[in-house]
């Protein structure tokens, strides 16, 4: 390390405080965070792209500055899609800060990388006040039964009104409609639920009866339409 003439010719001056940073929540401690495998905590980060084309939420459960378990979930492009299976790959095993500075393909899951380091850096975690934290595996109960992302989508125009095409529940496949026209309830595939019974051997379309579900008032409708089609 090199100094300057003028702050070698400096008086030396005593340094005061030396009580470290401040502590950070971790995992139901208070940790005062120095090094990178101080780190630990399990939390999400929002991502997106430049033309703001696509999103992407970021999972991490990192132990001791490891990142041990990742959910990549995104929507946009179709490129997007394929950059999370490659950031996938990518992120277990890396140290936060080695993720940081990894490409992650995708400007959305770049984005995503760095909003999470903020969380979990800061001790602003979901696994904060949990004593040992969260398990590995934990990422995918953001998932639930059929491990499959919980997306809303919803489509409308002024002259013909509101289209729901998938919500948490599943895939819409009948919206259901008042003597107003005005939508009361829907009915539903679980396509995750469906898919599992069609690997353990039941019939397609009994295993589709059987992830099939409704909402709100859909067996006292006027009307039943099909959003992608009418």
């Amino acid at each position: 390390m090199h100094f300057s003439k003028e702050v070698e010719n400096m008086v030396c001056i005593a340094k005061g405080p030396h009580h470290g940073p401040a502590p950070i929540p971790e995992e139901g401690k208070w940790v005062q965070a120095k090094e990178i495998r101080d780190i630990s905590g399990l939390s999400h980060g929002i991502g997106w792209c430049a033309p703001q084309q696509g999103a992407c939420k970021l999972t991490l459960n990192v132990k001791e500055g490891i990142i041990r378990e990742a959910l990549v979930e995104v929507i946009g492009c179709s490129g997007m899609t394929h950059s999370a299976a490659m950031a996938g790959e990518i992120l277990p095993g890396k140290t936060l800060l080695e993720a940081l500075n990894t490409d992650l393909v995708c400007d959305a899951i770049n984005t995503a990388m760095r909003e999470i380091f903020l969380q979990i850096v800061y001790g602003r975690t979901q696994s904060a006040f949990s004593e040992g934290g969260l398990e590995i595996g934990a990422g995918l109960e953001d998932l639930g039964k059929g491990h499959r992302s919980q997306v809303g989508t919803i489509y409308s125009t002024e002259k013909k009104g509101v289209r729901y095409l998938e919500i948490a529940e599943g895939y819409i496949t009948r919206l259901a409609l008042d003597e107003r026209n005005l939508v009361i309830g829907y009915e539903f595939v679980r396509l995750g639920v469906m898919m599992d019974k069609i690997k353990a051997g039941v019939d397609a379309n009994e295993a589709l009866k059987q992830a099939t579900g409704t909402y709100g008032r859909f067996a006292g409708a006027a009307k039943y339409v099909d959003p992608r089609k009418e």
